[in-house]
């Protein structure tokens, strides 16, 4: 009792704003530790482990950076990917993910905390998604008040949609981007709140580490940009905006510009036009407005007709001869697959083949945001009812992201953090209307109309948010655990027995390939898997998960979709000495080579017309691999390195001989030979096999 004493005279003894201060700062401090432990399940249940395929390349070029520096980094000519063309590494990629890293590492080891580079890799993401926490509970006091920004703070730290790409050993580029992404949207509109040139100015420099992260930056390029022409048109217009918009996008843009990946498309790509557009226009409406000033009503109305005409010809002129020089390059393949969802499908089988890059089910955006679907839509009603510039922006953000998120399902990650802020808001603005109904001690305006049953009505809403928020901590934690906890590299499964088996295929074949062929062998496999071989066998791979080359992939699609004899001439005129292929037929992995098949078909098809995808259908029209198969397909290079052998195995009960567990079906061509490849390696459970491709006859 007297230690209970002693603390109630403490708090008393110290102001109000002091506890409310003390209080944040603890719940705050709770939301980091929530967001960074959150995101460990993978390495308590497995390892501590690269996942996925991208980011064993940003692993891979980390630990070149970290080993051979900066200056040598930025000129690394890597000759082991795209064989025989190689890759200038410094000048295609964003390399704010890899410099983030290694400063991390090289200040640990400064003060002498010994930690191995994979670790810092591996536990990057759930740090800086911590770290985004912090930066959503800013942004959404500026647009709200701090108990919005305290829910938004809560509602990120464990919202599926980024903790996908978040988790630890999610080494990509979208877990630093995200935080990079909120950083610079949140000092934006602290900078048109406040007008000042010094938060414009961090702006500029969030916004250069946005650009050096990820190329989605082109979203905060375009982004900014409408959300001034929005204020434009609705008379918002203000000295405040004016300022924030010319700093952030003069210095940005330079700024932009000293990313070699980047260079002189901040002025010339067709994406960076609006932003280019909207920053001539605000000078017109600056130099219209001061020209009203000195001139008569009457000669102010002749000279604005006359400079309007004028502006819109030369902006037109200038328009077209740009496009007719090619000094504005036209859109990106993938810019217009967002802005056309059928565009990559139709045009760029490339980037339609991705998965990241399908169009979005109404399933996947509950089951990545769950209760924010609906307090979302709220959030933008209650951001209308109280309009101010910082919810202009969000509003904005809100919409465009949502439309995005929509057309590509690797856009929900931009979508989710909108999402958290604007459910933020109708949280918090339906707790503060109710909680006043509930207590009558509490402060209410001199506008609060009071009803019969109000009480029992506030205590029904707040215990239904309570309920639906608890919900929301179940789900979250389930798909955290189940979902986006598991690293591509090592799969596990449940036997019936209820015990775990753990498939370590992957590793043991790159293993493989490391300890028992020459270090320079060459490997053809699809191009999934081209950035694992690179990084965990150290060998040279002939197409990757760059994608920069669709003629290249091409022509390893089609050494994979054609009979052994032309595949035959194509391997050997790429130096082919080793054929990975993966294959799910034993074990059930539905995400094996033969369920890509028609994708290196198409993809083939679109470099070379006499590979036709109908080629590969049975009869009746259907892709199949039993006995109604095609000839062609039953055929093909690849049919035969993942069912070589396969003919004789038994892999159910009550199944034939050669039953595919994926496919469900018995396969149609059992009894065939392999002329121009031998099998060295197959894994422990088949899911990774590897073939040799057989030296040439000695013609003397």
């Amino acid at each position: 009792m007297k230690a209970i004493t002693a603390n109630n005279s403490f708090l008393r003894g110290i102001s109000e704003n002091k506890q409310e201060f003390l209080l944040k700062f603890l719940i705050l401090g709770l939301i980091y530790a929530l967001a960074f432990f959150t995101r460990l399940y993978s390495v308590l249940r497995y390892e501590s482990v690269i996942h996925e395929f991208d980011p064993y390349f940003n692993f891979r070029s980390t630990k070149y950076l970290v080993n051979e520096g900066f200056y040598n980094f930025l000129n690394w000519f890597d000759d082991k990917s795209w064989y025989p063309l190689g890759r200038i590494v410094g000048g295609t990629i964003y390399p704010g993910l890899m410099m983030t890293a290694a400063a991390v590492f090289w200040v640990l080891n400064h003060f002498h905390i010994t930690v191995n580079i994979r670790n810092v890799c591996v536990l990057l993401a759930p740090w800086f998604a911590s770290n985004t926490a912090m930066i959503t509970y800013f942004m959404a006091k500026e647009t709200k008040n701090s108990s919005t920004g305290l829910v938004a703070a809560a509602l990120i730290a464990i919202v599926p949609g980024y903790i996908s790409r978040s988790v630890a050993g999610s080494f990509d580029n979208e877990g630093i981007a995200i935080f990079t992404l909120l950083l610079t949207y949140g000092f934006w509109v602290k900078s048109v709140n406040t007008g000042s040139i010094l938060w414009s100015a961090l702006t500029t420099l969030a916004y250069f580490y946005m650009v050096s992260a990820w190329g989605g930056y082109i979203f905060i390029i375009n982004l900014i940009p409408l959300y001034t022409l929005v204020m434009l048109v609705t008379g918002r217009f203000s000295e405040r905006l004016y300022i924030a918009y010319c700093t952030f996008y003069t210095i940005g843009t330079l700024l932009s510009m000293q990313i070699t990946f980047v260079g002189f498309q901040a002025v010339q790509s067709s994406e960076h036009m609006a932003a280019f557009g909207v920053f001539g226009l605000l000078q017109i409406h600056s130099f219209i407005n001061w020209a009203r000033t000195q001139l008569s009503p009457r000669a102010f109305a002749r000279f604005f007709r006359i400079s309007i005409t004028a502006f819109a010809a030369l902006v037109g002129s200038a328009l077209v001869l740009g496009l007719a020089t090619g000094y504005i390059s036209p859109w990106t393949g993938r810019f217009y697959a967002l802005l056309n969802f059928t565009y990559a499908k139709d045009n760029i089988p490339i980037i339609a083949s991705v998965s990241e890059h399908q169009p979005t089910t109404w399933a996947s955006f509950f089951f990545d945001l769950h209760i924010l679907v609906f307090f979302m839509p709220a959030g933008l009603y209650y951001s209308f009812t109280k309009l101010n510039d910082a919810n202009i922006f969000v509003v904005c953000y809100g919409i465009t992201s949502v439309y995005f998120a929509g057309v590509m399902v690797r856009l929900m990650l931009v979508l989710a953090p909108v999402a958290c802020i604007l459910s933020a808001i109708a949280i918090s603005s339906t707790l503060e209307t109710w909680m006043k109904a509930i207590k009558p001690n509490l402060r209410k305006t001199k506008n609060t109309v009071e009803y019969t049953g109000q009480k029992e009505i506030g205590y029904v809403v707040v215990t239904g948010m309570t309920v639906m928020l608890m919900l929301y901590v179940f789900h979250c934690s389930w798909v955290t655990s189940e979902a986006y906890s598991s690293p591509s590299i090592v799969l596990a499964a449940n036997q019936p027995d209820g015990s775990r088996i753990i498939f370590d295929d992957f590793r043991e074949a790159y293993r493989w390939l490391a300890y028992n062929t020459a270090e320079d062998a060459r490997v053809m496999s699809w191009w999934d898997y081209g950035y694992q071989i690179s990084a965990m066998a150290n060998r040279t791979i002939l197409v990757d998960n760059n994608t920069w080359n669709n003629t290249h992939i091409a022509q390893v699609g089609k050494a994979m979709a054609s009979n052994e004899e032309n595949a035959l001439k194509i391997m050997r005129q790429l130096d082919v000495d080793y054929v990975l292929v993966i294959f799910g037929g034993l074990t059930g992995y539905a995400s094996d080579d033969i369920n890509k098949f028609l994708w290196m078909v198409r993809i083939a098809g679109s470099a070379d017309p006499n590979v036709v995808e109908s080629d590969y259908f049975s009869p009746e029209g259907a892709f199949r691999v039993d006995s109604e198969g095609s000839s062609t397909m039953l055929n093909s290079l690849m049919y035969k390195m993942c069912y070589w052998r396969f003919g004789s195995v038994y892999t159910d009960y009550g199944k034939p001989p050669g039953f595919d567990r994926v496919r469900s079906v018995e396969i149609g061509n059992k009894d065939f030979s392999l002329n121009v490849v031998e099998e060295v390696y197959t894994t422990q459970h088949w899911l990774v096999r590897i073939y040799k491709v057989k030296d040439q006859d000695n013609r003397a």
